[in-house]
């Protein structure tokens, strides 16, 4: 029997140049000071993964990792974390996804996957409960995820076996190529598809037939009870009910048009006129067919959608999301939304993320605007803003790396430099990830969570809900030593460096844990008491009943992970934004005038972090104190650390 509770107790190491396979036993101190998930795996590649190594080399490792909720009664528990190095952006990679993959692994016995290496040929991981083999994979490589996915469940004679695979944009290794599991479900950041497609590794096929037991069951069952009947019953019972499961994710198109913070003409605006066309309603009435949630959710956030007329009629995937609908509407100025169902689509079969793509061909659209790129550098393509035919073609050009897609599939950032002539004023990315579905300047905090984020332009590491749509009740219980009109204001930078650290080192409990995002920030249901408890009766960590150890825990992977990036070579300067939120005013809607001022809330955001303000880097006590000594003690080698 295992030490804690809610963990498999197993993990499975692969090396695929040798084509070896060791399952060993699941690390107890591992799993006591980072949980799982993306915790864990920060810890994993800070001790394995050299700064020196490349990501697209045999010598990055890709770990597949669950948290001690995934399997479990707690909602909602399916989801995973793919962590590398990433090939987008040069430093910390991680990808997230929900479905019923992550618990069959558990199930099966295993609490998390390290590959390292590379195959000689294409191959698959196979496990089903103690049988983990690599098995050939050649008659996959060149399929689509769907197809693979079939293939696999065929040739294994089970059609419910689950896997997790990549399409041709992860075998071209397009740098935002992603993991698709459950044929819909995507793990769609930073290129953990291309890490794949460089180790020729095509899939991860799993099945188990195991259980989970909590450290403490009959109180972890009816804490677990009582987190569904807040979701169904709760005071946010009816909040949930006429937003996520009735719209999904897409009712954030009319809520984020609203606050002006919907990106527009690639960045440019946060106010979309035509929002009518492409918003919730539109899309529930024309496209929704289904509806689907993820293992053991309480919310049930997801759609199946279905072009029912036109060339493209019968085309059926899962979603789209928000961010999907965002890149190819509003932010290419479309309002066909058969466009943004079809690339959705696409996307999913080729294995590559919606929202990089859609960037991609935003910030092509402009530089063709601006006339950085002619007819001559696209192949013959006319770029202009909100052409569906051409945007698709484009999709499929980037995934299979074909003549000014191959450009394209590189990301912005990259795609600037090589097109030079100052392209890189409209490649809106920060620290090479580009700009997800949000706005700074109409929503201050996400200026700063862009700025620090560790991923890049992203809003999953740390946003702030209870400014977003003034949880005033909410703000005052969580943060009563500050002005709760302040905390709530969307356009006052004050505060918000306290709430983006506090969300920061809270989602990254989630991460290791690993839950749903929609249960901490949308709406705000669960918070740092909530976290601690469940920590404590799940694995039977008495110490993290104390909510201060909880935060301390957060605290701790929340640091790891941007060291990680230090030792890369990070610093201050990384801390920013594109000049498109700090020096363009926003144009229309209700942030218009709005410009991001970074340096007030990054002040607030390093005080709280203990890092240095003119080089960014920790003091040893902010690591020491969250026991990260020996973390301190390496970067203070590399002079990356500065004295008290």
């Amino acid at each position: 029997m295992y030490k804690y509770g809610g963990y498999a107790g197993k993990y499975i190491r692969v090396d695929l140049s040798e084509r070896k396979i060791r399952v060993e036993e699941t690390p107890p101190e591992l799993v006591h000071d980072y949980l799982g998930g993306a915790g864990l795996a920060a810890r994993l590649l800070w001790d394995e993964v050299e700064p020196e190594v490349k990501p697209l080399s045999p010598q990055n490792k890709i770990i597949f990792a669950t948290g001690p909720v995934t399997g479990t009664l707690f909602p909602p528990s399916g989801r995973y974390a793919v962590v590398s190095l990433s090939p987008l952006t040069g430093h910390w990679g991680e990808a997230h996804a929900g479905g019923a993959f992550s618990p069959e692994l558990k199930y099966a016995g295993y609490d998390f996957i390290i590959l390292e290496g590379k195959a000689e040929k294409p191959v698959y991981l196979c496990i089903e409960d103690d049988l983990v083999e690599l098995r050939d994979a050649s008659h996959l490589w060149g399929k689509d995820t769907s197809k693979t996915t079939d293939l696999i469940c065929a040739e294994n004679g089970d059609p419910e076996i689950k896997v997790a695979c990549i399409g041709p944009a992860g075998e071209n290794l397009v740098r935002y190529a992603c993991v698709i599991n459950d044929y819909y479900r995507a793990a769609g950041r930073t290129g953990m598809g291309a890490v794949m497609g460089s180790k020729n590794l095509k899939a991860i096929a799993v099945r188990g037939s195991g259980d989970l037991k909590p450290a403490l069951p009959e109180d972890f069952t009816k804490f677990s009870l009582g987190a569904f009947e807040r979701h169904a019953r709760g005071e946010w019972a009816e909040y949930i009910q006429s937003t996520s499961r009735t719209y999904g994710t897409t009712g954030l198109m009319d809520s984020m048009n609203a606050i002006g913070r919907l990106p527009t003409r690639n960045h440019y605006d946060g106010y979309y006129p035509e929002i009518d066309k492409v918003g919730s309603e539109e899309i529930r009435k024309c496209f929704r067919v289904g509806h689907k949630s993820c293992f053991g959710c309480a919310i049930q956030c997801k759609y199946i959608s279905r072009i029912k007329e036109g060339k493209d009629a019968r085309t059926q995937s899962e979603g789209p999301e928000y961010e999907t609908v965002m890149a190819y509407t509003s932010n290419i100025l479309n309002s066909d939304l058969t466009v943004a169902m079809r690339a959705n689509y696409l996307c999913n079969i080729y294995g590559m993320d919606t929202i990089s793509s859609g960037a991609s061909i935003a910030f092509a659209m402009e530089c063709y605007e601006e006339g950085l790129i002619t007819r001559g550098t696209t192949e013959g393509l006319e770029l202009r803003w909100g052409d569906g035919e051409v945007t698709l073609k484009l999709v499929e050009m980037i995934a299979r790396r074909e003549g000014f897609g191959d450009l394209l599939a590189e990301g912005v950032r990259e795609a600037a430099k090589r097109i030079g002539k100052g392209a890189e004023r409209y490649a809106i990315e920060m620290n090479g990830l580009e700009a997800s579905g949000q706005d700074g300047r109409a929503h201050k905090s996400v200026g700063l969570t862009y700025a620090v984020s560790v991923r890049g332009a992203d809003h999953l590491r740390s946003l702030c809900i209870i400014d977003e749509l003034g949880f005033r009740g909410k703000a005052k219980e969580r943060f009563p030593q500050y002005d709760t009109n302040l905390v709530c204001d969307l356009l006052d930078e004050r505060y918000k460096g306290y709430l983006v650290a506090d969300q920061e080192a809270l989602f990254a409990v989630c991460d290791a844990l690993i839950v749903c995002k929609y249960g901490v920030m949308w709406p705000p249901i669960y918070y740092w008491e909530d976290f601690a408890r469940l920590i404590h009766l799940l694995t039977g960590m008495e110490e993290y009943a104390d909510v201060e150890e909880t935060k301390r825990l957060g605290e701790r992977m929340a640091h790891l992970k941007r060291m990680f990036n230090i030792r890369l070579g990070w610093n201050k300067a990384n801390d920013s934004l594109h000049p498109r939120f700090t020096e363009e005013a926003m144009p229309s809607g209700p942030g218009k005038g709005q410009v991001v001022h970074l340096e007030p809330m990054l002040k607030e955001y390093y005080e709280v972090r203990g890092y240095d303000w003119d080089s960014g880097y920790p003091t040893p006590s902010a690591l020491e104190s969250v026991g990260l000594g020996d973390v301190a003690n390496e970067l203070k080698k590399m002079g990356r650390l500065v004295t008290d």
